[in-house]
């Protein structure tokens, strides 16, 4: 047998745990001999809670073993029990076995009953079958008499009659008698589909009749929602499913209304598609959708069950039938009008309280919530559209305008002037209105639209200045083949240089957005160029005029003091007269590059028909006529209004020091700060310019030369080059024999 410590090693450890806490308590009280004193006090405490503890433990158990014997009873008490019923069930089961073939007997007499109850349920229900045919004929009068809800009333009473024998025959599994009922009932569907195209016309007649005869709408749809209820039942039993079930005549009622609607409005024979056919057809659609709906609001409403939303079903109905007969209308090739109408009428009239925000329709009549009348991307294909349209319109203008002003040019009359005199036409006030009015009468529909607008616009005026060139051309052409043709010719380039101002003044007010006035790069170029070539043929035309002055110098009779400079001014004053009937900008600019022509010409004849100074006299004579005709050149243009620190004449002054210069050994660094002040100055017009001297050797002519080669100058930004268009003689080589030296 094992020892009470093997079979408890928990009791054994707790036993030396208490051990152990009890020679360290002793340890810590007695540590000190006079403690040992209160032993004796230390040692009835102690055994008076040993006692203590020993009494609730043996309470403790005493509760427990009482527990343990009241269930041990209680056990003993059950098994019993069901000892006991065990016997019962054994003793019923015997006695059930016993009875077996009593219960065979009664198996026949259920049956009997069953077929007395079928019996007896056909014998009740024998009168209604054989009297069918007779309802039927009852039923029919009613419709013709517009007695639907009788009618239908009879017409339900027959319906349940057939399913209730049907369903009888579907649980008996006797499918094939079901043929026989339906055909004896086959009249029911005739019936059913008389009543149904009754309901079908009323309903399709809804709008009137809630106006005239409510109370036949009001029974059509008391009617239809009879056969739902009837349907739903159905459907929920889910037994049996008579034939034609469900009806689903309230979704029946949905789509003959919505196609009503559709039909009426919509599927009319194709309009005029342009201009006031149009816009008829838009403003009859809108009294109409209007007025339709304010009967739906005001009376449909109150004639059928609210669940039915029939307001917003109509307000759906149009609107999807509008959207598609929009798409229709655009299919057609409309006209810039028809489009504008379409999108206006669209994106503005359609929301406006003209129509669907009509105060007679709001709140409940809302189409915010539906898909947009026409999306995004027909909206922006239908302003493209519209766009290539006024494209065409403005281009078409734009021509005969353009017409018109070259034929203007060719009349035997000055153009008209301003209220200050200065030269115009029509041509800036007609573009400019043109298409101005277009992109006012764009930002009436969309910001997007405008923008394409103002793109255009901008695209075609561009075009119209590069035609604007062109005409331009043709006419100086036709003017040098003839100088008296066109008589005004004159007049009218200033006329465009006028006109040209205006047009760049004004691009800038078509933009849609007042804060942003830039002129793009492109049309500015082109308005540059109509600038420049009308200045180019005016030069021209002064060119012309002074050229058979500057073919007399220099010259001998030139150089002894004629009056050729003093026609020349002549014919600059005349032409500056000209001048002053352009704006204060373009008249600087004429003047300005007026002058520089002329000192360019002075300049040209200068070095082209170079005349050799004989002597120092000579030299003299020739500067005394430089300064002079330079000065009165110069005088003439400060006088005109070109100040003098603008002209090119200085050129001429700053060549005649070169000329004047006496001592040639300091033409090198004359010549460089020449070069320095007019840097397109070449070696050749300074190689010219020392055989007009005429005193320059060989070694100064080739200190100067190779000076300019070691300071090679460039262009400034800005600089107006005087001598790179004058062109000189190219000197002739001396012929060198061989083994000679060249002369």
């Amino acid at each position: 047998a094992s020892s009470p410590d093997e079979e408890w090693p928990e009791a054994e450890k707790a036993e030396k745990l208490a051990r152990g806490a009890a020679l360290k308590w002793a340890s810590g009280v007695f540590y000190r001999p006079e403690k040992l004193e209160g032993l004796g006090h230390y040692r009835r405490r102690e055994m008076q809670r040993n006692s203590s503890i020993q009494s609730r433990l043996k309470s403790t158990v005493q509760s427990y073993l009482e527990g343990v014997s009241a269930g041990l009873e209680q056990l003993r008490s059950a098994a019993q029990e069901v000892q006991s019923v065990c016997q019962d069930l054994g003793a019923a089961r015997w006695a059930l076995l016993d009875s077996a073939d009593h219960f065979q007997g009664l198996q026949q007499m259920r049956e009997l009953v069953e077929e007395h109850v079928q019996l007896a349920s056909v014998v009740q229900v024998l009168p209604q079958i054989f009297s069918v045919h007779e309802v039927f004929s009852h039923i029919l009068q009613l419709l013709h008499g517009q007695h639907l809800l009788e009618a239908h009333v009879e017409l339900m009473m027959v319906e349940q009659l057939r399913d209730d024998i049907l369903s009888q025959l579907h649980l008996r599994g006797l499918s094939s008698a079901q043929a026989t009922v339906l055909s004896y009932f086959s009249g029911l569907q005739d019936l059913n589909e008389s009543l149904a195209k009754q309901l079908w016309d009323i309903v399709g007649s809804s709008l009137r009749l809630v106006r005239e005869d409510p109370v036949l709408f009001v029974t059509a749809v008391r009617i239809i929602e009879r056969e739902e209820k009837i349907d739903d039942t159905l459907l929920l039993e889910a037994t049996f499913l008579p034939p034609g079930r469900p009806k689903g005549w309230r979704q029946k009622f949905y789509q003959v209304l919505q196609d009503t609607i559709t039909g009426a409005r919509f599927h009319a024979p194709r309009m005029d598609a342009e201009g006031p056919g149009l816009a008829k057809h838009l403003a009859v659609l809108q009294k109409d959708i209007v007025s339709e709906l304010r009967v739906v609001k005001d009376l449909m409403v109150q004639c059928v069950p609210a669940h039915y939303n029939i307001l917003s079903l109509c307000t759906a109905t149009y609107h999807q039938a509008l959207s598609s007969h929009l798409q229709e209308i655009l299919r057609e090739d409309l006209d810039k009008q028809g489009l504008f109408l379409l999108l206006e009428w669209a994106l503005h009239v359609y929301h406006s309280p003209e129509m669907m925000g009509h105060l007679d329709l709001l709140p409940e009549v809302n189409v915010s919530a539906l898909d947009p009348l026409m999306s995004s991307e027909l909206v922006d294909q239908t302003e493209r559209r519209y766009v290539m349209k006024v494209k065409a319109s403005v281009f078409e203008w734009m021509q005969r305008t353009l017409e018109v002003e070259f034929k203007e040019w060719f009349r035997e009359e000055e153009p008209e002037t301003d209220h200050q005199g200065f030269f115009q036409s029509a041509l800036p006030a007609i573009v400019m209105q043109m298409l101005n009015e277009n992109i006012q009468v764009a930002s009436l529909i969309t910001d997007s639209l405008q923008q394409k607008i103002y793109n255009m616009a901008l695209e075609e005026l561009e075009a119209f200045l590069g035609r604007l060139q062109e005409a331009l051309v043709q006419c100086g052409k036709e003017h040098q083949q003839d100088r008296a043709v066109p008589k005004y010719y004159i007049s009218h380039l200033l006329a465009v240089l006028n006109n040209n101002l205006a047009l760049s003044n004004s691009v800038s007010s078509l933009h849609p957005d007042t804060a942003c006035r830039e002129v793009p790069a492109s049309l500015q170029v082109a308005l540059d160029r109509i600038q420049k070539k009308a200045t180019q043929l005016l030069l021209e035309e002064l060119l012309l005029d002074l050229q058979p002055l500057c073919l007399q110098l220099p010259s001998r009779k030139w150089l002894s003091g004629s009056q050729l400079v003093g026609s020349m001014c002549e014919v600059i004053d005349k032409y500056a007269k000209d001048f002053s009937r352009v704006r204060k900008p373009l008249f600087t600019l004429l003047l300005a590059e007026s002058e520089l022509l002329v000192a360019n010409q002075y300049l040209r004849a200068l070095l082209q028909r170079k005349m050799v100074c004989k002597n120092r006299e000579e030299r003299s004579q020739l500067c005394h006529r430089l300064l002079q005709d330079a000065t009165q050149l110069r005088e003439l243009f400060y006088g005109l209004g070109l100040e003098r620190s603008q002209q090119s004449l200085e050129a001429v002054f700053a060549l005649r020091e070169l000329i004047c210069l006496k001592d040639p050994a300091l033409l090198s660094l004359e010549v460089l700060g020449f070069a320095t002040k007019y840097p397109d100055v070449s070696d050749e017009h300074i190689s010219t310019l020392l055989d007009i001297r005429g005193d320059v050797s060989k070694e100064v002519r080739h200190v100067v030369l190779e000076m300019m080669a070691q300071h090679a100058q460039v262009l400034p930004e800005g600089y107006r080059p005087i001598f790179s268009t004058i062109l000189v003689p190219v000197p002739e080589l001396p012929f060198c024999l061989r083994k000679g030296k060249c002369a």
